[in-house]
């Protein structure tokens, strides 16, 4: 059996979508949440689904001792950021090695990189009057939003486009898509 660990810091929208996708899947377990916010969204789908939740702050990833819990305690075959908003420290990502994947909500390599998440993303594309949009998912490195590429889907951008319509459209295609990839990169 696959394990899979979700980091995230908001809402969990995406975390929910996965949970309940490889809900009764053989295969796949998702064995634990970490956030670096007690944030309500996280807590309800902790508690929902009898998930361990893990509140470890950014910097504390670098920390042995948190990567040595997360390996023993989880034994991480894929490590998902899902709306998750700091920089993984070196360590982390040298700890596991090609185990960590990112769902940006832009197509990468435009709209990427530090303060580039939710609707600062939507926004500069509406300002920079793009026709099309979509998200990106790609491995984890040292920078932000620069891993190699595994994956993109595009959506329209219409003239009349907000902020929030734009994130709708997005959502959608993050639904569909982040747990097709995930159940793919498993088998």
């Amino acid at each position: 059996m696959a394990n899979v660990i979700i980091f995230g810091s908001g809402k969990g929208s995406n975390a929910r979508r996965l949970i309940n996708y490889f809900e009764g899947n053989p295969q796949v377990k998702i064995s634990a949440l970490v956030s670096d916010k007690p944030r309500r969204g996280f807590l309800d789908i902790s508690y929902d689904h009898r998930i361990n939740l893990e509140i470890i702050k950014g910097p504390e990833l670098a920390d042995a001792k948190w990567i040595n819990h997360l390996k023993l305690m989880y034994r991480p075959d894929l490590i998902v950021l899902a709306g998750y908003m700091r920089l993984i420290p070196a360590e982390f990502i040298q700890a596991f090695p090609n185990k960590i994947i990112n769902l940006h909500p832009a197509l990468l390599p435009e709209f990427g990189g530090k303060g580039m998440y939710g609707h600062h993303v939507h926004e500069a594309v509406i300002a920079a009057g793009r026709t099309e949009t979509g998200i990106s998912i790609h491995r984890v490195n040292e920078r932000y939003d620069e891993g190699e590429i595994l994956f993109q889907a595009q959506c329209p951008v219409f003239p009349d486009d907000t902020v929030d319509t734009l994130s709708e459209r997005i959502h959608q295609l993050e639904h569909e898509y982040l747990p097709q990839l995930v159940e793919k990169i498993l088998s």
